[in-house]
């Protein structure tokens, strides 16, 4: 007997979702002018170009021969465009433009690996039971690696100059909404258990860093209602807090100093000293009551600096308690840009913490590392082992442009303490 029409019919889906996944990775490269493409718009990363032929080789790599036993392409693209880059203490690329292909080519293999993986995959999920074991997850896999990098190009295309972007039809001004907020109090959360992760037993898809349920005994502490404001951060920056060497460890300090930082790298003053914001397409006056996007370095100093601390994994997870199901929230591409930090008040908690999914990251004082039982992806092994090296932090919750399917209590995000540019803010405890 055949599979159940149900079960078709869900499998069918993830080849619907991949397809609408890859609609928004076009929609991306769409609003990057040719003359750029083999720009670097973040030192630490690849160029453009080197994302154009990524995912869909991330793809192939993935699923061509281990899922269906399809044979190579181009072995070349296969593997220069396998992995991204993560330089740690200060190496970066030094790649030259004449170093890749050109952009047609790469274009013509994308369109033959979506050609042969369509037909591969629509063929399996008519048969499942006669497919790969792992199919299912791997497909998982594909999509929200995709949806991810729809969200990583987002903040790599921000730095762009504006000249070299396009914004898609429809997108209005940023500076419209802004907002004015109340102070943002704290609030108390109990002495509770958190959990972390999930149990493989549950059925859910997850990556491999989110299985291990961990429960951790938490004591009673305070929290920020709110993410902290630019309004806020900006005390701290006039209070002379980039220049206070009290509020900074030793390897902040020192990256500080070496590269010039005095303020988020998506600010910028004028001769007069008004502040303005780079949002995706254009630079506005700076929003006070948008939430600050800063690296997990400055919100550690603004955290010493207001007598707070930046919360664990643990403490973030027990704030979020109670947190709706799908609330509403700036997520899932529903804006280029951050919206005032209140501006959801349905995304709360059942201590009252609002806002923590969606609108921006935020960073946690946790290394990122293995939850209990920790087993890699046999297809992915080194997602997040070649991570848990004390050198990563991780955060929690999501950004507009951090798909629904991501929202889940359980994924945990991670980045070096010193990288400015993830769409990532944060808010502060006090035990």
């Amino acid at each position: 007997m055949g599979a159940p029409a149900t079960a078709i019919r869900i499998r069918h889906d993830l080849h619907s979702r991949l397809v609408n996944a890859r609609a928004r990775t076009d929609e991306l490269f769409r609003v990057i002018r040719e003359e750029a493409i083999y720009d670097r718009p973040i030192p630490e990363r690849h160029r453009i170009i080197f994302y154009v032929g990524h995912i869909e080789a991330f793809d192939w790599n993935l699923l061509a021969q281990r899922a269906f036993g399809l044979r190579p392409i181009q072995r070349t693209f296969d593997q220069l465009f396998a992995f991204g880059i993560d330089p740690v203490d200060g190496g970066l690329p030094s790649d030259a433009p004449a170093d890749w292909p050109e952009r047609a080519e790469v274009e013509r293999y994308n369109r033959r690996i979506r050609d042969e993986l369509d037909h591969a995959i629509e063929h399996a999920l008519e048969r499942p039971a006669e497919g790969h074991p792992q199919l299912i997850p791997m497909l998982e896999v594909a999509i929200e690696h995709r949806l991810m990098h729809a969200e990583t190009l987002a903040y790599m295309l921000h730095q762009l100059p504006l000249e070299m972007k396009a914004a898609p039809p429809g997108v209005t001004s940023a500076a419209q909404y802004a907002r004015n907020v109340e102070a943002s109090p704290m609030v108390r959360v109990s002495a509770g258990v958190a959990v972390l992760g999930m149990k493989k037993e549950d059925g859910r898809f997850g990556w491999d860093n989110e299985f291990g349920e961990q429960r951790v005994q938490v004591e009673a502490f305070e929290i920020d209602r709110y993410m902290v404001t630019n309004a806020q951060f900006r005390e701290f920056i006039d209070a002379g807090g980039y220049r206070n060497r009290a509020y900074w460890n030793d390897k902040d300090w020192a990256w500080k100093e070496a590269e010039g930082v005095a303020h988020p790298v998506t600010w910028s003053q004028n001769a007069d000293g008004q502040w303005t914001l780079r949002t995706m397409f254009e630079d506005i006056a700076l929003p006070p009551d948008w939430p600050v996007y800063v690296s997990h370095a400055e919100a550690s100093a603004y955290a010493r600096w207001a007598g707070k601390a930046l919360p664990t994994e643990a403490q973030w997870q027990r704030a979020a308690q109670g947190v709706p199901n799908a609330p509403s929230g700036n997520y899932d591409f529903r804006s280029w840009d951050p919206q005032a930090v209140d501006a959801s008040p349905d995304n709360v908690s059942a201590f009252g913490v609002e806002g923590q999914f969606g609108n921006g990251w935020e960073w946690t004082s946790s290394l990122f590392d293995a939850l209990p039982g920790f087993e890699a992806f046999p297809f992915y092994l080194g997602y997040s082992a070649n991570f848990y090296d004390g050198q990563h932090y991780v955060l929690k919750g999501g950004s507009a442009r951090t798909a629904q399917c991501m929202m889940r209590p359980t994924f945990r995000n991670w980045f070096q303490p010193r990288y400015q540019h993830v769409y990532a803010g944060f808010r502060c405890v006090r035990v």
